[in-house]
């Protein structure tokens, strides 16, 4: 039997087939393109069913279960026949923050919800506006893709539902939620990788997918990056580096404080603590195409320190280990020769992620002992050695580094413990 697991990220869409043994059989790509952006939820859909049209046949008829991710905190509001009623907020949409005063009189202090771009108050926001009254559900992008194959509304999982405000402890949403009395439905809430249903008969067809397929509930994609990295032990940590800065650290103690916008995820029995930064890959693109990374990065003498102490963001406002919706970008002085640019900028970003970690353990986290790494910047050598002096520890690469393939073995998992 094989497994397909299906990552939403910043930068496209990507499924990834498995054996029962965890070897990668196959990798297909949707990426995504700025003329997508008119109509988010038309674009997801389309990228969903075109990666599945891109499995071969006679893989699809061996596939026994499915589990898609989605970017943390990107959420819509449907009506009751799962029909979007407005444009999604992505992760790191802010509007919401206008509505932190009125949660901070309800959640308690530091709690991970009070965040610019927290579900919950994404949600808060969401119900000031003309559309709630069409809303039914308030769904999470992995809750309402994996919908669209099974048919079922109102399901998330932990991972996702631990920013609209869910007890990830207690597995069960708390009592000062309900205070907020916010007329809509909320998702249950299940174990990442659980089966939820199987799929559609009609898609099943159209697909040509065996009947009894099942589809898994999902979780973030940072989260699924993790689990395909190979940590495992408390101390081992995940660096993302994608279009943004992700940060994991598995540790036996659950660190939870809003204010530097660290939250917990529970892994079974231990907790991934972390936090995700606006800077990272997107950042780069903006001044540099792929092919000039690649040869400015090779001319950078790692030895050396450049001088150069930026904050790169694309705008205002970051999520940790600084929780400042007015954080100003900072990106001069620019040097006018580019290698010297890209060196700062590099080393900025390493600075963030040393900052990131050392907070962890400041609050309680376990010791960092070494750092996987995963996303598009795994691939940068220079940029690892720059890494390396910063956080002072072992740092490698991910045994796999698609959030894709941590999806599928989530719900090869999932499908096994059921």
């Amino acid at each position: 039997m094989f497994y397909l697991g299906i990552d939403f990220g910043t930068s496209g869409a990507r499924g990834v087939v498995i054996s029962l043994e965890g070897n990668m059989l196959l990798e297909v790509r949707y990426p995504w393109e700025m003329s997508n952006e008119g109509n988010l939820t038309t674009c997801w859909q389309t990228a969903l069913f075109t990666l599945l049209e891109q499995i071969p046949s006679e893989l699809r008829l061996k596939i026994k279960a499915i589990a898609i991710n989605g970017t943390s905190s990107t959420v819509l509001l449907c009506d009751a026949a799962g029909k979007p009623v407005d444009a999604p907020l992505l992760y790191n949409d802010a509007r919401g923050a206008v509505m932190l005063e009125r949660l901070r009189n309800v959640a308690p202090a530091n709690n991970t919800v009070l965040s610019a771009t927290s579900s919950l108050v994404k949600l808060l926001w969401m119900s000031l506006q003309p559309s709630f009254a069409e809303a039914r559900y308030f769904m999470h992008q992995a809750d309402w893709l994996a919908f669209l194959l099974h048919g079922k509304l109102g399901i998330s999982d932990y991972h996702n539902a631990l920013k609209l405000g869910y007890d990830v402890e207690n597995f069960r949403y708390p009592e000062w939620l309900e205070e907020l009395q916010i007329p809509i439905h909320l998702p249950k809430v299940v174990t990442p990788g659980s089966a939820i249903a199987q799929l559609l008969p009609e898609v099943a067809a159209k697909f040509g997918f065996r009947e009894d397929c099942l589809v898994c509930a999902g979780t973030t994609d940072s989260i699924a990056a993790f689990i395909a990295s190979g940590a495992k032990l408390p101390g081992d940590a995940v660096t993302s580096l994608g279009s943004t800065l992700v940060l994991k650290l598995l540790s036996r103690t659950r660190v939870e404080d809003a204010r530097y916008g660290i939250y917990s995820h529970r892994l079974g029995n231990l907790w991934l603590t972390g936090g995700a930064s606006n800077t990272g890959g997107a950042v780069l693109r903006k001044f540099f195409t792929v092919a000039e990374l690649e040869r400015y990065s090779r001319e950078i003498d790692v030895s050396k320190y450049c001088g150069l102490d930026y904050y790169p963001l694309l705008k205002t406002g970051d999520r940790f280990p600084i929780n400042d919706p007015n954080l100003p970008p900072r990106l001069e002085p620019r040097p006018d020769n580019p290698v010297e640019f890209l060196h700062g900028l590099l080393e900025s970003m390493a600075r963030i992620e040393g900052r990131g970690y050392e907070l962890l353990q400041q609050l309680g986290a376990d010791k960092l002992n070494r750092v996987y790494t995963a996303g598009g910047g795994a691939a940068n050598d220079t940029w690892t050695a720059i890494r390396k002096r910063y956080l002072k520890v072992r740092v490698m690469r991910s045994d796999n580094t698609e959030a894709a393939y941590g999806t599928a073995l989530l719900a090869m998992r999932g499908v096994e413990e059921s």
